[in-house]
């Protein structure tokens, strides 16, 4: 007994460890804020606040940035602006105050709309077919199943940018270029993998004795998997959407090659907003703020399920 407890009191760790291990952690969040903090900073800088060197860290915030994201806007006469009626909203002051007026909406939001069907269309349809492969590599004997899921788990080893040139090829034929039904089938393709590898690992976990005492009481396997089975492997399907959400909602590769118009995403639009003299970089930043404002609240909201999900958590027997 006296062996046993001093096993467990060298295996606990101290009170000043725990101490500098949430030290280390915070300082750690901290750092990898700093980029962030610092694109919305720049979000709410003029552009010549946003080019100053040394960079400010003290400035006048202005809302000239997201303006400039979702408007047009043409340079005007001073005399033609002073013609035109008292301005009607932010956008349209700060803007008369560069001498320009707003002539339309940007493709901004087009563009960010893009993203969130594109995405979250992938990862539905990945997810399902993640789950539906992995239950039937977990449950039932399928020839050849440690080969097939290494070749699953192949087609996540090569660079997109490998097979960017065939697949180019491959929907030009077939008319899939610049199609939002195009992307969400690729990139569900390229999700599938992982979410089979994730999902198995999770319904491995989850006792067969659940299914089969639901079959002895009438149900059907289908039944059974919708009933028993899915309910407990809900922690990993919703770990297993968040890291697909996340490849899908940040590509770039693909999206940059396949799309130019009217099924482009935000991730290759927001570098191609241009001001007058060069890159409009509060509109950028604001493009990246905004950018960043779903995924952040997806990740939030399931970030239980996510934590469980990295260390591959689930129902225990």
């Amino acid at each position: 007994m006296s062996a046993a407890n001093s096993a467990h009191s060298v295996v606990a760790p101290s009170r000043s460890s725990k101490r500098i291990a949430g030290t280390i952690v915070v300082l750690y969040a901290l750092i990898t804020l700093i980029p962030l903090v610092w694109i919305f900073l720049t979000s709410i800088k003029s552009p010549p606040d946003s080019i100053s060197y040394p960079p400010k860290i003290v400035f006048t915030p202005s809302l000239e940035g997201y303006c400039n994201l979702f408007t047009t806007r043409t340079r005007q006469t001073p005399d033609y602006i002073a013609s035109l009626p008292a301005p009607v909203g932010t956008c349209d002051e700060v803007t008369r105050k560069r001498n320009m007026v707003i002539a339309g909406p940007s493709n901004f939001l087009p563009r960010f709309i893009n993203s969130l069907v594109i995405a979250f269309g992938s990862t539905f349809l990945a997810v399902l077919l993640g789950t539906l492969a992995a239950y039937g590599f977990s449950r039932f004997k399928v020839p050849l199943a440690d080969d097939l899921l290494f070749f699953i788990l192949s087609t996540r080893m090569m660079p997109p940018i490998a097979v960017a040139i065939p697949i180019y090829l491959m929907y030009r034929e077939l008319g899939l270029s610049d199609t939002a039904v195009g992307m969400i089938l690729l990139y569900t393709a390229v999700n599938v993998s992982l979410a089979v590898w994730l999902l198995k690992g999770f319904i491995d976990e989850i006792p067969r004795e659940y299914e089969e005492a639901a079959m002895i009481d009438g149900y059907t396997r289908l039944q059974a998997f919708r009933k028993v089975v899915l309910p407990q492997a809900t922690t990993g399907i919703a770990a297993t959407a968040i890291f697909c959400l996340i490849f899908a909602w940040n590509e770039y590769a693909f999206a940059a090659l396949l799309t130019s118009g009217e099924a482009q995403t935000a991730p290759p639009f927001i570098p191609t907003i241009i001001g007058e003299g060069g890159q409009d970089w509060p509109a950028v930043a604001a493009g990246t703020t905004i950018f960043l404002i779903p995924i952040l609240v997806f990740t939030i909201l399931l970030r239980k399920q996510l934590l469980r999900g990295i260390t591959f958590g689930a129902v225990r027997k």
